[in-house]
């Protein structure tokens, strides 16, 4: 079996969508699309840039959404694949999870996008900028990385955010508590422990604003059930009412990002072959997780070529 997924924010980068743009009439619509719903040259921004523009939450998240359907309806008309034969789950990495649920049918492109610019809008909006920080702890198991975060808190906000694979674990919350938890993790037997280059302390409880804010966009939104289940990033578990995955978009604003799992529980249901598309940063994840099964990263046409043929 087969799962389609899709990368989050960090997978960003000056000249995604240029060749396959110019190889692709098919991605040219994608980016057309995308550039009319939200009314910018998103597609410019992210051929030319400038990258501190093309960075900001708001611009990437549509972004990498855009990239990766442009790369699955090249694969899907010109190979003339269907996602709904070939793939027995999708799954994305928190904005991955709009993405996946685009790719599977249970979004439009357009909405998609709207939806991304407001969840982007609303992330920076929650916290100003400076009061809140996010961090990696290396070589930590979930748990105890889990428990550095609470024991760091004292009094602020300090969760575990993303659980990526074994060892590697986001951490997010107040600045000061988190600096705190990258000392601590080093005390505690942690490789490595940084802070990362983000504008938001994303999936943690200073979130809520945002949260609420797409529990409004939700509601108005055309969600219909997938074609295929999608792994929820809340729950590593699979979804398909389009009132449940509602409320689990809204709950992953705050959320740990429960990757590690979701793709444990994709292999244990019996997916070997994980596809990503538009990127090149959950395969290594999936490797580490699950050694047992194949990824596979699917960005330019000679990658889209050769899925085509072994599909």
């Amino acid at each position: 079996m087969r799962a389609f997924i899709f990368p989050g924010q960090g997978s960003q980068t000056v000249g995604m969508g240029q060749a396959l743009s110019a190889a692709s009439a098919v991605a040219r619509e994608v980016f057309q699309e995308v550039d009319e719903a939200l009314g910018q040259h998103l597609s410019r921004l992210m051929a030319e840039g400038p990258a501190d523009e093309l960075m900001l939450t708001e611009n990437a998240q549509p972004a990498i959404m855009a990239n990766a359907i442009a790369t699955l309806r090249v694969l899907e008309r010109e190979g003339g694949i269907r996602l709904a034969d070939k793939a027995g789950f999708v799954a994305g990495h928190s904005l991955g999870e709009y993405t996946a649920l685009c790719a599977a049918g249970a979004l439009g492109l357009a909405e998609t996008a709207k939806l991304l610019r407001t969840r982007g809008q609303a992330m920076q909006a929650a916290v100003p900028v400076g009061e809140g920080a996010m961090a990696a702890l290396l070589g930590l198991d979930f748990e105890a990385a889990r428990q550095i975060a609470a024991d760091s808190a004292e009094g602020e906000v300090c969760e575990a955010a993303n659980d990526n694979a074994p060892g590697q674990v986001v951490i997010s919350g107040s600045r000061a508590a988190v600096e705190r938890a990258v000392e601590l993790a080093k005390v505690r037997g942690g490789k490595r422990a940084m802070l990362l280059p983000v504008s938001a302390p994303f999936h943690c409880s200073l979130m809520e604003p945002a949260a609420r804010a797409m529990e409004k966009a939700l509601a108005g939104a055309d969600l219909r059930a997938p074609l295929v289940p999608v792994y929820a990033n809340v729950t590593a578990a699979p979804v398909a009412d389009p009132a449940a995955i509602r409320t689990l978009l809204v709950e992953q604003v705050t959320g740990t990002v429960r990757w590690r799992e979701s793709v444990e529980a994709m292999f244990a249901a019996g997916v070997t072959e994980f596809v990503e598309f538009g990127g090149k940063v959950l395969g290594p994840m999936v490797k580490r997780i699950t050694p047992d099964a194949t990824p596979v990263s699917v960005v330019t046409m000679d990658d889209i070529e050769a899925l085509a043929k072994s599909l």
